[in-house]
């Protein structure tokens, strides 16, 4: 991701061969050689490396600052190598401008139930799927798990939802096609309510833009099933367009976190970046690949890992 950054980091054999005799006549930490030109091109760098990441030009900026702010502020100690000392600071930096408060799914439903979700996003961000991995996350930690399948609309959603109940194990609440969605989500918690330690996974119908219908159904499904939690599914290859679509929903039904999709396939990672910094809002889990345990708890550090290193 930060190409550039790694080759401005690098010492030249020269400067490796004089920072180790510096290191030993002064012990094992010393003042960095740098001017605030080098850390002006540096920030600049560190910007153009996260706008090429697909992170959003006000969050880069915002980045580039705070890491400029820090290498000016105060001495840079070297404890190892030059490339160690500025990739921990673009870390650090990035860590202090996106860092937000984690929420963990399975212990809020212990302590009530029905827990229920409510799951919203486009089309062919990986919804459902998202759905019936959670399904099994929770079902595997002993909770009794129905789905709710509200995706009324959607040819086959119906059907494509009750396929992973079966394979998964648990019991999917159905109407007709075209039947009322909100009403699948009623009668799906009424059961619920009536079994112990029971999760609630709300499935939608996945909306565009322009598509008041659908938009007004998620909010009378909001309405009916008072959920615990709404949760918004983004595909992470669709880059900076991730961050418009949490804004869209978040104004629509008020999004209380995310999960992030094909994570495995996104090589840029930027938009990530950009939700967290912006939104100030969780991603709970990410979906790592196409089976059912290919889906984990997200962790800053965890994907700061994949990009940086």
């Amino acid at each position: 991701m930060f190409e550039k950054l790694k080759e401005k980091f690098k010492l030249s054999k020269k400067e490796d061969e004089q920072t180790q005799v510096i290191k030993e006549e002064r012990g094992t930490a010393m003042t960095l050689g740098a001017s605030s030109k080098d850390f002006e091109e540096i920030a600049g760098n560190l910007k153009i490396s996260l706008l090429e990441a697909d992170v959003a030009l006000p969050v880069a900026d915002r980045i580039s600052n705070v890491l400029l702010k820090k290498l000016d502020d105060k001495s840079i100690r070297l404890k190892g190598d030059r490339n160690s000392v500025f990739k921990e600071a673009v870390r650090s930096t990035i860590k202090e401008v996106a860092t937000v408060s984690q929420v963990d799914l399975v212990d809020m439903a212990s302590k009530k139930s029905p827990f229920v979700l409510m799951f919203v996003g486009m089309n062919g961000t990986g919804k459902t799927t998202s759905i019936a991995k959670l399904a099994e996350t929770f079902k595997d930690k002993g909770f009794y798990v129905v789905i709710a399948a509200s995706d009324t609309f959607r040819a086959g959603a119906i059907e494509q939802i009750a396929l992973h109940g079966e394979k998964i194990g648990v019991r999917v609440v159905k109407h007709q096609a075209g039947g009322d969605p909100a009403a699948v989500a009623f009668d799906a918690v009424k059961h619920a309510s009536r079994m112990e330690k029971s999760v609630v996974l709300i499935d939608t119908a996945g909306r565009m833009q322009n598509n008041k219908n659908l938009l007004e159904e998620m909010k009378k499904i909001k309405k009916i099933s008072n959920p615990d939690l709404i949760i918004l599914t983004l595909d992470a290859l669709a880059g900076t367009d991730i961050l418009s679509q949490a804004k869209l929903f978040d104004e629509a039904v008020n999004i209380n976190g995310y999960i992030v999709t094909k994570i495995d396939a996104d090589a840029k990672g930027g938009g990530i970046i950009s939700l967290l910094s912006d939104t100030k809002k969780p991603i709970l889990y990410v979906g790592t690949g196409q089976t059912y345990s290919d889906f984990v708890q997200f962790s800053l550090d965890w994907y700061l890992n994949r990009l940086l290193n």
